[in-house]
């Protein structure tokens, strides 16, 4: 009978880490949609929107470009490689990128109308917008 007591050291056992994604963004996201509210250390982004009084009373499709976080890609999100903090995203396993979005205004906003929206991107969590028309 063969003896199972004593296992042969296998190649790199002694060196294999495993390194899981910071599971923070994850755990926001699903609070959020628990209870609907919004990370406190997150506020709304604040976006003014000039208008033409024309372009305010027959509506418009203007372009946007939100600033959403991502998971940091030299790190996979985890913050450290390596056992050292990642000096792309500081440790925090998040990167800031743009998210192009296209922004239809309805006909007959008036001066000082706001509106929110919320931006979702791939691999990115939901980031909320407020838009402020003003007419130039």
């Amino acid at each position: 009978m063969k003896d199972f007591s004593v296992r042969p050291r296998g190649w790199f056992d002694d060196e294999v880490a495993i390194d899981f994604p910071s599971l923070r963004a994850l755990v926001e996201r699903m609070r959020e949609a628990f209870d609907g509210t919004e990370p406190e250390d997150r506020g709304d982004l604040l976006a003014e929107l000039r208008l033409s009084a024309r372009e305010a009373f027959d509506g418009v499709t203007v372009p946007l470009d939100v600033p959403v976080r991502k998971w940091c890609v030299p790190c996979g999100g985890c913050g450290e490689i390596w056992s050292e903090p990642c000096a792309s995203c500081d440790g925090t396993g998040e990167a800031l990128a743009r998210h192009p979005v296209r922004l239809v205004v309805p006909p007959r906003v008036q001066d000082g109308d706001r509106f929110s929206l919320s931006v979702s991107a791939p691999s990115a969590s939901p980031t909320r917008v407020e838009v402020r028309v003003v007419l130039s």
